[in-house]
């Protein structure tokens, strides 16, 4: 036993250069554009501002943050009131296929937390939700820098009263 965990300590060892030759440096991106947001009640926007690094050809990871700027009017109880997207962030892993040197599809996967604000007769609730995000998309890159990215996530809240909403985005992106 002792002899195998040595050959494979040794293996693992001699195969370290090949796996840093296989990563290079991070290719960095960034985006911002509008994320209109459907949680089937109300429709808010926002606008998004991502960060991301590729770390291979297939895999990255990026951070994303919005505040609201589109409000949604309601009434309860016949009186009138709004519904506004305060902010959110979230963290993602995100696995690409480029399809070719300018188009490619992305799948992504993180965590976030949302904050939303409903003011009815001058009474001001919050809520803040916590939610698993899964989604897809796609950049079509113009040149080799500049370019456009169109995604659709979900938000799965995971607090007790759950629920969800789909966003979607358009957004100008950028490679550096």
């Amino acid at each position: 036993m002792r002899n195998v965990l040595l050959a494979t300590a040794a293996l693992t060892l001699l195969s370290t250069p090949a796996l840093a030759q296989s990563f290079n440096e991070p290719r960095w991106s960034g985006s911002v554009g509008y994320t209109h947001l459907d949680s089937g009640d109300e429709s808010l926007g926002a606008v998004t501002g991502r960060v991301g690094a590729r770390v291979s050809r297939y895999i990255g990871v990026e951070g994303e943050a919005s505040f609201g700027v589109k409000d949604e009017d309601i009434t309860i109880g016949g009186v009138d009131g709004t519904v506004e997207h305060e902010y959110d962030a979230a963290l993602y892993a995100v696995g690409t296929v480029p399809v070719s040197p300018n188009f490619e599809l992305f799948g992504r996967v993180g965590y976030g937390t949302t904050s939303i604000k409903a003011d009815v007769a001058g009474v001001s609730a919050s809520e803040d939700g916590e939610s698993l995000n899964y989604g897809a998309g796609a950049n079509w890159f113009f040149d080799g820098q500049n370019g456009l990215r169109a995604d659709w996530t979900r938000r799965d809240f995971t607090d007790d009263q759950g629920g969800e909403i789909d966003t979607y985005g358009l957004s100008f992106v950028r490679r550096f």
